[in-house]
């Protein structure tokens, strides 16, 4: 007796894809990593970072996960190239975090600086805080993508409280817009080596010193711890 092979199931947002396509010769990989890219804007626009998979984004693009995994590896390499996000997590945290520890302050200031004074690389990022600043969808994704693949892994990669990265992210930037958004003077015009040698040993506090919970350090009042009751 021989099988008949059953026809496999689509879940029907495939076949609209391929159906767009037309007749013809299969998309090449340029045309088919652009799919994705787009598939991965509108999900991300629609769901938010933490909600949306790459199994989803392939989904909605018709295509294998596999072909997601190899153009972009992961879920920060798709937002990446999808957002135009300038750098990529994957790659900048470990080798930032992998630096000495008296000299994390340092590093961190110079990598905050170095793709800041990048107007290729400062653009994307201006435009995604516009949007954040205007549209609550975008905002919860920036949010989302900036807590989970910057934030979250820079702390369990140094093993400090939450807060005190939060808190060092913030400062550098309020800095940098400061210097390259309203342009305010001094700091504007102050030197790369002015402005390392002002925040990094702030910066380094913030890893230096021992953390409490993620609520915060916990400073004794006064009295407390003394004997007094």
């Amino acid at each position: 007796m021989t099988d008949v092979a059953r026809p496999r199931r689509d879940s029907g947002e495939g076949t609209r894809r391929r159906a767009k396509r037309g007749p013809g010769r299969r998309p090449g990989p340029t045309a088919t990593r652009e799919e994705i890219l787009n598939a991965a804007r509108t999900m991300f626009a629609e769901k938010g970072y933490d909600a949306t998979s790459l199994r989803s984004i392939a989904r909605a693009a018709g295509v294998d996960p596999a072909l997601v995994h190899h153009y972009f590896g992961n879920k920060e390499g798709v937002f990446t190239a999808a957002m135009r996000f300038p750098v990529d997590p994957t790659e900048l945290l470990p080798r930032v975090m992998a630096a000495p520890k008296e000299r994390i302050g340092e590093t961190l200031v110079r990598t905050f600086l170095s793709v800041w004074e990048d107007e290729t690389r400062r653009a994307p990022i201006l435009a995604l805080l516009r949007s954040a600043m205007t549209n609550e969808r975008a905002a919860v994704t920036l949010r989302e993508f900036l807590t989970t693949a910057l934030l979250e892994r820079a702390s369990e990669l140094r093993g400090t409280p939450k807060l005190r990265v939060n808190a060092a992210a913030g400062q550098m930037i309020g800095v940098m817009f400061l210097r390259f958004v309203l342009r305010i003077e001094p700091i504007a015009s102050a030197s790369t080596e002015e402005l390392v040698e002002l925040l990094a040993p702030t910066i380094q506090r913030y890893f230096d010193e021992p953390g409490g919970t993620d609520g915060g350090d916990k400073t004794a009042a006064p009295g407390e711890n003394n004997g007094h009751r």
